[in-house]
């Protein structure tokens, strides 16, 4: 097993002692210094989101670098949940119903989110197994699904609805922070 560099130990120290400096518990430090090595190393995740959206979640206080990619995988799994249920509501809706295109694009959308939400999950137990690329490549298959639902309402002509865009970015970002993580497993 490799040491890890200087470079990175200086990043690990001064992101502790900024968690120190700002009253954050270990807890916090954790994943601060798990977001922070994640924003270094791709530098598509979002600092910010990462560790915001971690701090949620309540397996966060005890989770380790491994744990913390798990975390983001469920985290994945609720939101394409959640988007599941948005557009279950936005099909329902009676004031004004959707019309012809829009319930297309939104009926093939709910299957990608469905796929999405599938796809966390075995991203979530690959990672528990310890089958990091596994893991990792099924929580990068959100971007793809997320790019088909999208394509589905251009090709009707349409932007998506809010909570469809919404939980489009945030599947997106979260998945990014799910491979990041899951990268400094596997490349320490």
């Amino acid at each position: 097993m490799s040491r890890p560099s200087r470079a990175l130990l200086k990043v690990a120290l001064a992101a502790l002692a900024l968690a120190a400096a700002h009253g954050m518990t270990g807890v916090d430090a954790t994943v601060v210094t798990t977001c922070l090595a994640a924003s270094k190393s791709d530098r598509r995740v979002n600092y910010d989101f990462c560790v915001s959206e971690l701090n949620k979640h309540r397996d966060s206080p005890s989770a380790d670098t491994w744990g913390l990619a798990k975390v983001a995988a469920n985290v994945g799994v609720n939101n394409a949940g959640g988007a599941v249920n948005d557009m279950e509501a936005l099909l329902a809706a009676k004031q004004p119903p959707p019309d012809a295109r829009t319930s297309a694009a939104l009926r093939l959308c709910e299957k990608l989110y469905y796929d999405m939400e599938l796809a966390f999950a075995g991203a979530y137990d690959e990672i528990n197994a310890r089958n990091y690329t596994a893991g990792k490549q099924m929580a990068a298959d959100a971007d793809s699904l997320v790019s088909r639902c999208t394509a589905g309402f251009d090709e009707a002509g349409l932007l998506p609805p809010e909570p469809v865009a919404r939980r489009s970015a945030y599947a997106v970002q979260i998945a990014i922070v799910c491979t990041a993580i899951t990268n400094l497993i596997i490349s320490p």
